[in-house]
């Protein structure tokens, strides 16, 4: 990675000037509607009525000056990797041995996804916890998410992304610290475990990745007791059932960009029916999430047009190659009963060294914004394990 000549690290808040809401507001108030069969639901993707109705709220109720309120209460940062800009969240605990501990995120979510977790990790004293149990937050919007803005230049793939990460940690001086995260922020955090040992203290995801070469067996499924083959086949079934987002964005992003960066509706009705699906929500969707939270998501990646970048990254992203094939420091995973990706613990031992392995009660795919108290509960746990 090349060293750049423009290193600092600028103070950074999020602002949404009138005349961006007011072309929201516009596009929203002219969105052209597709029919919908009877009874149809959520059966081929969005419904109808319900995205009319979040449409709405987004349109007429939704509060950008809380928006940018929650978004700026805590401290965040750009500077420039590899001449890529980078938006991030650094959080210093009150406690000065704290530990260091950087958060990645995944697609479709955001830094959005940890705004109910930054105070609780970084302050646990002031949140009814304990203070041993602090750490110093890292949370950044991955390359061509986000505030960090569209990525500029082809191959930014999650191994770049994952060497981003490391180069901002070295930057704000953390020499060892921990690595945390889900969807692609679990590739993200595994590269991190295997290509940074000496400074990745341990990681903990609610994903593991892992090539089906790193197993020893003919048949992979071999290894499995009855518990693991239900993971294989729900995971199967999620993959021939709900995976057509991904061939799309891995062959041809571009193309669907341009609706999706034209209009809200459109990228509402995209992004929503993943939170829906992936989801612990049992076919509600504002039983698990707020409205103005699922809102905060969407309006990140409307304000700063990187749906089109974010999606680049399936492109870019040769996850086989990509995927280690061994990750020796101690790891620690959390078993989410809806997340989408579920790897048997047989094949996980196999490539990381697994010294903590959480079953939650629930929640699903977005965990750090489904159920927040247990999410910072568990790696809280997991810090406990790993040292």
């Amino acid at each position: 990675m090349t060293t750049d000549s423009n290193d600092s690290i600028r103070p950074f808040e999020v602002s949404v000037d009138r005349e961006t809401i007011d072309d929201l507001r516009t596009r929203l108030e002219r969105t052209r509607w597709p029919d919908q069969l009877p009874d149809a639901g959520w059966a081929y993707g969005t419904e109808r009525e319900y995205l009319r109705d979040l449409c709405a709220y987004w349109r007429e109720e939704f509060d950008w000056t809380a928006f940018e309120d929650r978004f700026n209460e805590f401290d965040q940062y750009v500077t420039t990797i590899d001449g890529q800009r980078l938006h991030f969240y650094h959080v210093r605990s009150p406690e000065p041995d704290a530990t260091p501990l950087v958060l990645s995120h995944g697609w479709p979510g955001s830094v959005a996804e940890f705004l109910d977790v930054l105070g609780p990790l970084s302050d646990p004293a002031a949140h009814g916890g304990d203070p041993a149990d602090a750490f110093h937050v890292v949370a950044p919007s991955l390359p061509g998410f986000g505030f960090s803005g569209p990525t500029n230049e082809q191959g930014y793939d999650v191994p770049r992304i994952a060497e981003t990460v490391a180069e901002l940690m070295d930057r704000l001086g953390y020499d060892r610290y921990v690595a945390q995260g889900g969807d692609w922020g679990a590739l993200v955090t595994a590269l991190l475990g295997a290509n940074y040992p000496d400074r990745v203290e341990a990681i903990h995801t609610n994903m593991l990745f892992l090539n089906p070469s790193s197993l020893e067996a003919d048949d992979p499924t071999d290894l499995l007791d009855e518990r693991g083959l239900a993971d294989y086949r729900e995971t199967a079934e999620f993959r021939d059932g709900e995976t057509a987002y991904h061939e799309i964005q891995a062959t041809k992003p571009q193309s669907l960009g341009y609706g999706l960066t034209d209009s809200p509706a459109g990228l509402a009705a995209w992004i929503v029916e993943k939170f829906r699906t992936w989801s612990d929500c049992d076919g509600d969707l504002e039983s698990q999430f707020d409205r103005d939270r699922l809102l905060d998501n969407l309006s990140v990646y409307w304000l700063t047009e990187t749906i089109n970048s974010s999606m680049r990254v399936y492109y870019e992203t040769d996850v086989r190659a990509a995927t280690p094939d061994a990750v020796d420091v101690p790891t620690g995973h959390a078993r989410y009963p809806v997340e989408v990706y579920k790897t048997p613990r047989a094949w996980a031992e196999t490539v990381y060294d697994i010294v903590h392995w959480a079953e939650m009660p629930e929640g699903g795919h977005f965990a750090a914004m489904e159920v927040p108290d247990m999410f910072v509960d568990d790696l809280r746990s997991f810090a406990g394990d790993a040292e």
